[in-house]
């Protein structure tokens, strides 16, 4: 019997084999200017014909989002424990995560670019205040709702309020964190691309801003399709990495199933 990790795996690489064909097909049938919609097949030529530049604005790319990922996680996590340890501090910490997320990041990247230059720091910033709200909701929530029967009982233990964070409240949280994870790796990748666009000197962003300024689509779409493979991988990764670090959930899921 195939595992249903893998199965789900093999489901996914054929829906996306299928899509890639209707693409190739559609193209074809309806001639469809390359100006327009490029084939799947000639932006495979246009990435193989340019590996090399695409290869090193990628490693730039998800070099930056890979920071700023790691960044909002440790803001995130850090300030998701400190509001469970202070549960006072959450209104007021809340209204300003709150605030922080509903401001535009196309708007505030040309101004960390106007502040800090053309490097990779407000590449960095910027994504990791994109990723930073998903992993503070989602690390809050598993915090603050461990088993409850697990609580009566270390309370009835007389465990301290560290012993039940440690040993109850950041076991809980795992799976919220991963599941948090899991949205902000991608949204990682489009950070790091939204704020190569606003002014960079490399990188995938930049690639695909001068891609688009000579309406040079195959190569605008050879970096989208990096991405999308870049996106996907980081997902399955984390999955795997889920899997195997929070196995009793994994365990009870396939159980279900």
């Amino acid at each position: 019997m195939i595992p249903p990790a893998r199965r789900s795996a093999w489901i996914a690489l054929l829906i996306v084999l299928v899509f890639l064909v209707l693409w190739e097909a559609g193209v074809a049938l309806f001639h469809t200017p390359v100006y327009i919609l490029p084939a799947p097949l000639r932006v495979l030529q246009t990435l193989l014909a340019n590996a090399a530049m695409y290869a090193e604005a990628s490693l730039l790319t998800l070099g930056e989002a890979l920071f700023g990922l790691l960044l909002g996680l440790l803001a995130g996590a850090l300030l998701a424990s400190l509001l469970t340890l202070q549960p006072g501090l959450e209104g007021g910490v809340m209204t300003l995560a709150i605030l922080l997320k509903s401001t535009p990041m196309v708007a505030l990247a040309p101004l960390l670019t106007l502040w800090l230059g053309f490097g990779v720091l407000p590449k960095i910033l910027i994504t990791a205040l994109l990723t930073f709200f998903p992993v503070l909701v989602n690390t809050l929530s598993g915090l603050q709702q461990p088993d409850p029967a697990l609580l009566d009982l270390f309370r009835a233990w007389r465990a301290s309020r560290w012993e039940i964070f440690l040993r109850l409240r950041l076991p809980s949280a795992l799976p919220f964190l991963f599941a948090a994870l899991k949205i902000s790796a991608p949204l990682a990748l489009i950070g790091a691309v939204v704020a190569e666009w606003t002014g960079a000197s490399g990188g995938l962003g930049r690639t695909m801003w001068l891609a688009y300024a000579n309406l040079n689509l195959p190569f605008l779409f050879g970096a989208i399709f990096i991405l999308a493979a870049c996106g996907m991988a980081s997902y399955q990764l984390l999955a795997w990495a889920e899997r195997r670090i929070i196995f009793w959930s994994a365990r009870q899921r396939e159980a279900n199933e």
